[in-house]
């Protein structure tokens, strides 16, 4: 096929896309947001925010993983044409979100013990505790909103749920400015009250997302067709076994950036708060291939649903020239605004200069990240989820970790040595899930 012959392909693909891009890049500009105000409150507090968030990230995205795990499921049944079988994944889909999720709740809790042993200074650590567990606390509503999300985004509607994270995002931002500096009355909490505003705006998503479900007619037939089914066995431990594959590989990726992070902080507070600036800026980026990529596990579900197989194709090949095209653009944007860019988050000359040099690392991981979250996304599509899980353990832990560590305190490379161990772990697992994404789809020979 010739690129105007991918066109139509393009279009369909940015469809589905792009209002989960906005979602993402409303949930990113809250996170910029709140690395923007509280970078203004003191360098301790940045500090503090990074490593709350980096040890907070590794359960939530676990949890995320869980509900990641219907969108391909829903996607093949309802391709099926089974609206009653759709209805079953909605119920019980909530039911083994909801205790997923207050388990994770119940065990991140315990994580404050372990806090003041993991390298950072204890200045940072009597900062990071309180505001770590209410990111906790707001976990179990954000998990409810996903689970929803994840369903709906299978039935091939994403524009729903980036209407309310929008609003949910509006309201966040607002309550930021309120509530770490002191206005309207109100205390001045810092980097708490940036707490506190994400607990508000995660607890009004799913009370949104059920209002919605109700009102909508075109939506009320899912609704009543789960409220007729019933909770069935075969559908939890499908979803599980696909959930919890998921979720384990999202570990692995987030344990090795959230380690490296660790590991700048053992270096100095400042390198922790470059680092948390310019992963900031790099997530942005992130959230776009994440949204594309989650576009992509929708139409290889249906067309895997279809038994398409050329589309199935077409669908990942689109989605990767549109993916490096970006990350490419994104990468040398980086490189020649990298001295301007944190700027926009903090005013310590050390931490600009350190957060200047991580954003050239990063410029050439944009690339890798890119590629291989689209093609863990079809993977996903096709339900392929426990190789991948493996996939990412080796090219995470096996490779990026051990090269991170060696480059910044054996070579002492310091904060670039970190992020280059990132390099070489994203490139690892971009190559790998290319050659597991061209053995599944030999295996869907019989797909006509």
């Amino acid at each position: 096929m010739t690129i105007s012959d991918y066109l139509p392909v393009y279009r369909k693909n940015l469809t589905l896309a792009i209002p989960v891009i906005f979602a993402q890049i409303g949930q990113v500009t809250v996170n910029l947001a709140d690395t923007m105000m509280v970078g203004h409150v003191g360098t301790i507090e940045l500090a503090a925010s990074s490593f709350a968030i980096n040890v907070f990230h590794v359960g939530m995205l676990f949890g995320l993983g869980i509900t990641l795990g219907i969108t391909p499921l829903v996607g093949q049944s309802f391709n099926s044409q089974n609206p009653g079988g759709v209805g079953g994944w909605l119920k019980n889909g909530v039911l083994v979100h909801f205790i997923s999720a207050v388990l994770l709740c119940l065990l991140m809790s315990s994580v404050v013990f372990f806090m003041g042993r993991m390298g950072q200074s204890e200045e940072v650590v009597r900062a990071a505790i309180p505001y770590f567990l209410i990111q906790v606390a707001s976990l179990l509503p954000m998990m409810i909103f996903f689970s929803m999300k994840q369903f709906f985004e299978g039935v091939g509607n994403t524009k729903i749920a980036m209407i309310i994270t929008i609003i949910a995002n509006l309201v966040n931002i607002g309550l930021n400015y309120i509530l770490i500096f002191g206005k309207l009355g109100f205390p001045a909490l810092g980097l708490n009250g940036a707490g506190y505003a994400t607990l508000i705006a995660r607890l009004i998503m799913p009370v949104i997302f059920l209002l919605i479900i109700l009102k909508r007619p075109s939506f009320k037939v899912y609704f009543y067709s789960a409220k007729k089914a019933g909770f069935e066995i075969k559908k939890i431990m499908r979803m599980l076994s696909v959930g919890l594959s998921i979720g384990m590989q999202m570990i692995i990726e987030i344990l090795a950036f959230s380690v490296g992070a660790i590991m700048l902080g053992w270096i100095s507070k400042e390198a922790l708060a470059g680092h948390q600036v310019a992963i900031g800026m790099a997530g942005m980026t992130y959230m776009i291939s994440f949204g594309l990529a989650s576009g992509t596990t929708i139409r290889v579900s249906h067309a895997f649903g279809d038994r398409d197989r050329n589309e199935l194709k077409h669908v990942v090949f689109a989605s990767l020239h549109i993916v490096i095209a970006f990350m490419s653009l994104m990468g040398i944007l980086f490189v020649v605004l990298r001295n301007q860019l944190p700027l926009l988050f903090t005013n310590d000359p050390e931490v600009i200069r350190l957060a200047a040099g991580l954003l050239v690392v990063g410029a050439l991981f944009q690339i890798f990240d890119g590629v291989q979250v689209v093609l863990l996304g079809a993977l996903r599509g096709m339900a392929d989820v426990r190789i991948p899980m493996f996939i990412a353990f080796f090219s995470y832990i096996v490779v990026s970790l051990p090269i991170s560590y060696l480059l910044a305190f054996v070579f002492n490379l310091g904060s670039p040595g970190v992020w280059i161990g990132f390099v070489f772990g994203l490139g690892t697992a971009a190559v790998l899930f290319g050659f597991r994404l061209k053995y599944t789809y030999r295996r869907v020979a019989h797909l006509s």
